[in-house]
Parts: C-alpha cells; structure tokens; sequence
C-alpha cells in the first residue's frame, strides 16, 4: 500500500466524519470529486477502509456501567481457544476482547446497564463460556479516554 499524503487526509476526514459528502471531502484535501472518489474506491478494494458505520452513544443507550474482565482459561490448546473465541463473539455485552499474553488468558470488555445487570451477564454468560476457569473483574469509575476509531 503506497498511500501518499492525500490518501491520509482522506482518511482522517473519514475518520472524523464517514458520512461527509464527497464534494467537502474533495475540498477539503484540495482534488475534485472524482480523484477523491477514486481514491476511496481504492482504499476499499485494498481492504484499507473495511466499513463504514453508526457509533452509538453507549451513555445514551444506559449502558454507563464498563467492566474489565481477566478470563483465565483451563485449557489453552488450539482447540480450546477456537471454542472460546467462537462462543464469546456471540455475546453483545462484550464491546471488546483480547487475547492476552500474560499472567491471563483473555481481557474483556463489557458494557452493562448496572451492576446487576452486569453480574446477571457474569453469570449466565461470560462463566458459562467453554474452558473458562476463573475470572477476576474491574469496575471503570469514569472514562478518561475512550475513542471508537483509529487516529492517523
């Protein structure tokens, strides 16, 4: 990907604002449309620009409650962590997932209305999870930095 100077300017404006009419966005980085559209076209078919999409406003939704969760797994094989990837894409509380190299296995984020409704996902969700050992949890008093997208 040889991507020069215009190509991150369309990207940060896309960053900023995916719904921004082509015209702007061609003003913006100084070409007219059809080079920015272009431009864009190639981005996608490169698989730079995978999507565009609503953020929603997690606040908005009552969903203020943000738990980090440690999972430690019981079995790390291939297999075991094929089972639990598959099984923990299926549950929409968890806003994020990692595997972890470390003192665990995988670190969670999950987004609730309130506790109980935070422990009712632990129990009847993320502890049902296959190959699941145990788990220790943090509760996020306020969010100082929180960003759904990548900055350029």
């Amino acid at each position: 990907m040889n991507l020069d100077g215009t190509d991150y300017k369309i990207l940060a404006e896309l960053v900023a604002n995916a719904r921004i009419p082509i015209t702007e966005l061609a003003r913006k980085v100084g070409l007219s449309k059809t080079p920015v559209a272009l431009r864009i076209r190639q981005m996608e078919e490169m698989g730079l620009i995978t999507g565009y999409r609503a953020i929603l406003s997690p606040l908005k939704l009552g969903l203020s409650h943000v738990t980090y969760v440690e999972v430690r797994l019981t079995d790390t094989r291939q297999r075991a962590l094929e089972q639990f990837n598959e099984a923990v894409r299926a549950i929409p509380e968890i806003e994020e997932c990692y595997m972890i190299a470390g003192g665990f296995d995988y670190l969670l984020k999950l987004r609730s209305r309130d506790m109980t409704d935070f422990r009712r996902t632990m129990a009847e969700k993320i502890s049902v999870l296959p190959h699941v050992g145990n788990t220790s949890s943090y509760v996020s008093m306020e969010a100082v930095v929180e960003q759904n997208r990548t900055s350029l």
